[in-house]
């Protein structure tokens, strides 16, 4: 399984708002498994909300990181809230919109909201509302040490910025 769940940044604005997009593609061996087949019934694949989650973790993350030149090691550490109203079938495509609420030199809290876009009709669709909190490891209060390079931000997560177009 693959580790990065959006696709394509296609805007972001320091320390204000990331907007990504995902692709859900029936090629992925995830959706296979929500739901199969069983019985009489077809299969029905889905993306799993967690999966969407993730995604909105990684587009929230990315903007706290930019925020500060990815200078800090930003990881997940709540998820306050995710509440979803549809399901992400194959053949559409999410797109993910993060907002920070708070950042200081401890951590971040987002706001984000996913939708749904349907390619064939335009129509877009309210998918999820999720509140993330995000903490600057290396400002952790327990006064933990974590290793000098940044092992939040691969290369993978930054090419992906160079190839969306962000400096």
């Amino acid at each position: 399984m693959r580790w990065i769940w959006i696709d394509r940044i296609l805007s972001l604005d320091r320390g204000e708002r990331c907007v990504a997009i995902k692709n859900v593609s029936a090629a992925e061996d995830v959706l296979h498994d929500h739901f199969p087949a069983h019985g009489d019934r077809p299969a029905q694949p889905v993306l799993p909300n967690t999966l969407i989650i993730e995604g909105m973790a990684q587009t929230a993350g990315i903007l706290v990181g930019h925020a500060n030149d990815f200078k800090e090691k930003v990881i997940l550490a709540k998820i306050g809230r995710a509440s979803f109203t549809a399901d992400a079938r194959p053949g559409f495509t999410l797109r993910h919109t993060a907002t920070i609420d708070r950042l200081d030199a401890t951590g971040a809290s987002t706001t984000g909201v996913t939708e749904l876009l349907d390619p064939g009709t335009g129509e877009v669709t309210p998918l999820a509302s999720i509140e993330l909190m995000f903490s600057h490891i290396d400002h952790n209060r327990a006064g933990l040490a974590f290793p000098e390079h940044n092992f939040v931000f691969t290369s993978q997560f930054m090419d992906l910025l160079r190839e969306s177009g962000v400096q």
